[in-house]
């Protein structure tokens, strides 16, 4: 069994029994995956353990695409491996970060997997902790009513967004499928949807380049989180948060 869910942020509460009761039939052969922002590996320290340990304690595998709200410092010292045909970084032996651009299969199926996304809640600006300012700008961000404002290397990594080496693998792997998938798995959505769901996005080199994805290839399912509801936006393209959906 497959089933991908949404953005988590670090709350894994939608993974318990009692929410999830149909994981009382899995194994650590069946899989979930969630649709980035999974903010399990956010502190990179002695913080992130304890959920990490319960997540490597249920029953099935975990799998997840990152988002823009994850640490990418911390995620980046994970040893990368195969698993089943792409390239993953082992956060435990049955938690795994999908990485950008990968072709897997499972259980007979190809899933894409594009993680990453431009980060919308930076209106007022990227602090830098090592700038003279630093602490007169905070201070002045903590007094301000709803500031959106974050932190590099503490609450953003410039990392949220795909390097070209990362654009490259991704096309070099899905034309070794001549661009045919059954699943695509991101964390937001090609240009043309993206631009459907909140005023306030707007297109960046990403969304263009899961558009063009949109328009090349060929899959049945294309699932994403980052929007924050749950919603089927045509037969084809499936908005996920907190809703847990078994695809196979």
């Amino acid at each position: 069994m497959i089933f991908v869910t949404g953005d988590c942020h670090g709350n894994f509460e939608r993974f318990k029994p009692k929410y999830f009761p149909e994981q009382a039939q899995m194994t650590k052969r069946d899989i979930v995956i969630c649709a980035g922002d999974f903010g399990g590996v956010w502190f990179g320290d002695g913080r992130d353990e304890a959920a990490l340990d319960w997540l490597e304690s249920l029953p099935f595998t975990l799998a997840f695409v990152c988002g823009n709200h994850e640490n990418y410092d911390a995620l980046e010292r994970y040893p990368v491996k195969d698993w089943h045909g792409g390239k993953v970084h082992r956060i435990r032996s049955h938690v795994l970060h999908l990485m950008r651009g990968q072709v897997f299969e499972l259980e007979g199926y190809h899933f894409f997997t594009m993680g990453g996304a431009k980060s919308h809640d930076t209106e007022d600006g990227i602090l830098e902790p090592g700038a003279p300012d630093f602490e007169r700008k905070l201070l002045m961000l903590q007094r301000k009513p709803r500031a959106r404002y974050r932190i590099n290397h503490i609450s953003w990594w410039a990392q949220e967004m795909p390097s070209e080496e990362e654009y490259a693998e991704a096309r070099k792997n899905l034309a070794k499928v001549d661009w045919a998938v059954d699943y695509v798995i991101t964390h937001c959505a090609p240009t043309s949807i993206a631009l459907m769901e909140n005023r306030h996005n707007e297109a960046d080199p990403l969304t263009d380049f899961l558009q063009e994805v949109k328009e090349r290839a060929h899959y049945h399912y294309w699932l994403f989180g980052h929007y924050h509801d749950n919603r089927a936006i045509d037969e084809k393209h499936i908005l996920l948060w907190e809703q847990i959906v078994q695809v196979i």
